[in-house]
């Protein structure tokens, strides 16, 4: 194991008090920030920028693309990306506030070997009771694609869908741009628009998917 050394990201009760203030803040600042937030730490064309996995959601109800610099190259980036996921290597988040809410995540600050070679049609759960993701596309160093389509309402009548991905673009400094894009479509309905449509999911999307990049950034720079 690769240790990155340093604290273990989101543990203990400040944190947690963190992560839910700052959801409760950018869910009350979105009618003023949520344009822009939809776009954040983004450069230049990076939030229209086609990138893999924008072809199994063409036309989405509402997408975000998240951007970050990492001073290290895309293969020091990757391994904390390959290993993403509930019982693997967590999502550098508030790990304990989302273990308040039952997720059982363990954030880790090592390079996991077991989980170093995600597979096409490999199971990511974000809960352990709720429906997995499907990865859809790797490609090392560079992306790695994740495709939900949850069970309960995955029939003609009621669909959605969504996507996570996550793409590592190298700079001829040798450092990388680390970007993370959602894309989501739905049918119509309540219960729709409640986990898939854009409010409040992105709001509360937005602060775990910024924190996951800041993290990330940590830990491959420190790698």
């Amino acid at each position: 194991m690769a240790s990155a050394s340093g604290r273990t990201p989101g543990v203990g009760v400040i944190a947690a008090l963190e992560g839910f203030a700052l959801i409760i803040w950018h869910v009350v600042a979105t009618p003023f920030i949520g344009r822009s937030r939809l776009r954040w730490g983004t450069v230049d064309t990076e939030p229209t920028d086609p990138l893999p996995g924008d072809e199994l959601i063409p036309d989405p109800k509402w997408t975000y693309t998240l951007g970050m610099a990492v001073d290290a190259p895309p293969e020091k980036v990757w391994p904390w990306i390959a290993q993403v996921g509930q019982a693997r290597g967590g999502f550098y988040t508030y790990q304990t506030l989302e273990n308040m809410l039952g997720c059982k995540i363990t954030n880790t600050t090592e390079i996991l070997p077991e989980f170093q070679d995600p597979q096409v049609d490999d199971l990511i759960h974000l809960h352990p009771t709720s429906p997995p993701l499907v990865i859809k596309k790797v490609d090392p160093p560079h992306a790695l694609v994740l495709f939900g389509a949850p069970a309960d309402v995955g029939n003609q009548e009621s669909w959605a869908v969504s996507t996570w991905q996550f793409i590592v673009v190298p700079q001829e400094d040798g450092s990388s741009r680390l970007l993370t894009r959602g894309r989501s479509d739905y049918t119509p309905g309540l219960v729709n628009r409640l986990f898939f449509g854009r409010f409040p999911v992105e709001p509360i999307s937005f602060t775990m998917s910024r924190k996951m990049l800041l993290e990330i950034k940590r830990l491959a720079e420190r790698s």
